[in-house]
């Protein structure tokens, strides 16, 4: 299965935001908002931490967990 159209919808979903957005990948991580990283890093059956913070955070964090879960990906959004 080819991630290319999840690793898009992310980028453009975080891309929306003022946030920082950033994934967390073992010990690797990643600007949501290149898509560059994603596709050295989204494979499916990996779990994903999403550290998000900024102005809008609450709206991002809302935005990036529904585009992860229709995409079958694991994340979990940390409240910092």
């Amino acid at each position: 299965m080819s991630n290319n159209a999840a690793i898009v919808d992310i980028s453009q979903t975080a891309n929306q935001f003022r946030s920082s957005i950033v994934l967390q990948a073992e010990s690797k991580y990643i600007d949501v908002k290149s898509i560059l990283g994603l596709f050295t890093t989204l494979v499916s059956g990996h779990s994903y931490e999403l550290h998000v913070h900024g102005p809008d955070a609450e709206e991002a964090k809302a935005a990036m967990a529904e585009v992860f879960s229709k995409h079958n990906l694991q994340v979990r959004v940390v409240s910092e």
